[in-house]
């Protein structure tokens, strides 16, 4: 679904990397392009929350055309979520990234990168998508429901700081690979590393989907990519909501 020679466009100051994909899409651009950005005014997450964006961090946006159905579409959250993992762990150590449903990279126990869909119809058999991410890498916001850390943070002193567009460089061709495989082997293998560093994995969580809140302790991922809890009355698939673990550290 990605392409590897997918151009790189760099703003100094946008209001939001995926709004100007929308933008673009919706006038019938959507050859492939990674939008990035140093600065965000009006950056945007999940469910419309404002995303903060810090100077130094990586704020991207992949916006591209493709035929494949929706259900392997949202796959690419999982397939980024990894590939971001994966390239974190080389920066600061194996084993170090952890993923927590359905969208956030955490390290230490706290958010150090968030990620984002946004699609839309082009033609009968065709969608465009607007594959989006922020990675902390300089500088972690405070001012988010939950704890937060940047690559700074836990890097030696006099260790170098990865630079954005070197971050994305590693990045790619690591995403680039788990969407190939998504097409070509399925959801099996990437769910299989998803679960390898599930955050949270048979503790209590409260789901949040809107003014329910579901209890119960994280199992693992189906094979849809929900979030399987098992709550007092059996187990649940959850395929929407915010998940709070209220005794992690």
């Amino acid at each position: 679904m990605i392409d590897g020679q997918a151009p790189v466009e760099v703003f100094d100051e946008i209001d939001s990397t995926i709004l100007e994909a929308r933008r673009r899409a919706e006038r019938g651009e959507v050859s492939p392009v990674w939008l990035i950005a140093k600065r965000q005014t009006a950056g945007r997450g999940r469910r419309g929350r404002a995303w903060t964006s810090h100077s130094g961090n990586l704020m991207a946006t992949l916006l591209f055309a493709t035929n494949q159905p929706p259900q392997q579409i949202a796959l690419l959250g999982f397939a980024t979520g990894v590939a971001l993992a994966e390239t974190i762990d080389a920066v600061i150590g194996a084993g170090a990234a952890q993923l927590k449903w359905p969208n956030d990279v955490f390290i230490s126990g706290a958010k150090a990168a968030g990620i984002m869909l946004d699609s839309g119809a082009i033609g009968p058999e065709q969608t465009w998508v607007a594959l989006a991410f922020g990675v902390n890498l300089a500088d972690a916001p405070d001012n988010i429901d939950q704890k937060t850390i940047c690559l700074r943070d836990v890097l030696p002193p006099d260790a170098p700081m990865p630079e954005s567009l070197a971050f994305l460089a590693a990045l790619r061709p690591k995403l680039e690979d788990w969407s190939a495989r998504i097409v070509r082997d399925g959801f099996e293998p990437l769910r299989q590393a998803w679960m390898q560093r599930a955050y949270g994995l048979g503790q209590e969580a409260r789901v949040v989907q809107g003014e329910q809140v579901v209890e119960g302790r994280i199992a693992g991922l189906s094979a849809r990519g929900e979030l399987e809890l098992d709550t007092a009355n059996g187990r649940r698939l959850i395929a929407a909501g915010d998940v709070f673990l209220p005794k992690a550290a």
